[in-house]
């Protein structure tokens, strides 16, 4: 077993509680919002999601890596949180397909870590209190020092990021010759998203966030607009907002995905909200309330649309629902072709209830 598991580490909440455990990954410092995710599988596909960026994530599941990493099954270039949270940090991994362990990857990757943490007792304490910053240190144990340092992070509301884990140059993605084109709003697209409209006979082509409709109109005369998922705060993206107005007044095909689908919200006037927890799992139940069907969903967002303004709004209608909190997870703009779902219908990972939505989007572009 890798030695660098045997020095110790702490975790310290913005509350000031403390956590005491073993160092994963590289020896350093890293900040960032503290979030848990109740996946039981799926931990390479949750790092390297762009949407975690900033985020130190608390994994449930006992066991962290026993499973190896396989590079073939990234969601973008890189690993993406800010930090691991997990009980059993496993290097020693049991899959043949896999490429190397959790802890070079890490390493490789300049990924901070801790171990050995009662996440359970973690958890709890977040979900009582709320989502917070918190800091990981395996080279500072001076509680005071750390607390210094935590102070310095940045808040997560009122936080533009999707800029920052955005491609810089366009990119192209599928078969030139398919029948549907498609242009991306990369906010922090996951890889299967692409895979998915790849697999229905769309040629996608992806853009940096910062474009507008105009260029991707001109440069590509797609066949409808996907706005994608991503981190930070949708209202701090005026951006963006701006963007799927055009697209909506263009009276394109659009469809967006969890931070598309914040943004499309915010395009017609209903705003968005810091969620006390959000929603990050594989195991959301959610009901589409136009068919009256019920779909287990993949889920990761801290922020979502303010329940009531989209019940009173008369721009959009209601098209899916959680179950759990009876937040908003679906919506379609009334007489245009636009639609998003706060949830992740590609669900890498996750089950694959969902993935109707994508051959809706189809339906669209083929009117």
């Amino acid at each position: 077993m890798n030695h660098f598991t045997k020095l110790p580490a702490v975790l310290l909440l913005a509350d000031g509680t403390a956590f005491y455990g073993k160092a994963a990954g590289k020896i350093g410092t890293t900040t960032g919002e503290i979030c848990f995710n109740t996946g039981m599988t799926g931990y390479q596909e949750i790092f390297t999601d762009p949407s975690y960026f900033g985020q130190i994530m608390v994994a449930t599941n006992a066991h962290i890596g026993n499973y190896g990493i396989n590079t073939d099954e990234v969601e973008s270039g890189h690993i993406q949180i800010a930090g691991l949270v997990c009980k059993n940090y496993n290097i020693a991994y049991s899959r043949k397909q896999a490429n190397e362990s959790i802890q070079d990857y890490f390493q490789e990757q300049n990924i901070i870590g801790i171990s050995d943490v009662d996440t359970r007792q973690l958890v709890r304490h977040i979900r009582d209190k709320g989502a917070m910053n918190a800091i990981i240190s395996s080279e500072i144990l001076d509680i005071e020092e750390l607390k210094a340092k935590l102070a310095e992070a940045p808040d997560m509301d009122g936080l533009e990021l999707s800029s920052q884990v955005s491609t810089k140059e366009t990119y192209t993605f599928g078969d030139e010759n398919a029948a549907y084109r498609v242009a991306v709003l990369d906010l922090g697209v996951k890889r299967n998203i692409l895979r998915n409209f790849d697999d229905r006979d769309v040629y996608a082509k992806v853009y940096p966030a910062k474009t507008t409709f105009e260029e991707m109109e001109k440069d590509f005369s797609p066949s409808g607009y996907f706005i994608s998922n991503g981190p930070g705060d949708p209202s701090a993206m005026p951006y963006a907002i701006d963007t799927v107005k055009d697209i909506l007044a263009a009276d394109k095909p659009l469809f967006g995905i969890c931070l598309g689908h914040q943004l499309l919200a915010l395009a017609n006037d209903i705003p968005t909200k810091k969620m006390f927890n959000g929603h990050r799992g594989l195991n959301h139940p959610v009901k589409n309330v136009i068919i009256n069907h019920c779909e287990v969903t993949s889920q990761n967002h801290g922020f979502g649309v303010v329940q009531d303004a989209v019940r009173a709004s008369d721009k959009v209608e209601i098209t899916h629902v959680n179950l759990n909190d009876q937040s908003i997870e679906g919506i379609r703009v009334k007489d245009k072709k636009a639609f998003s779902v706060q949830y992740h219908p590609e669900s890498s990972p996750g089950p694959h209830d969902s993935r109707y939505l994508f051959d809706d989007f189809i339906g669209l572009m083929k009117k």
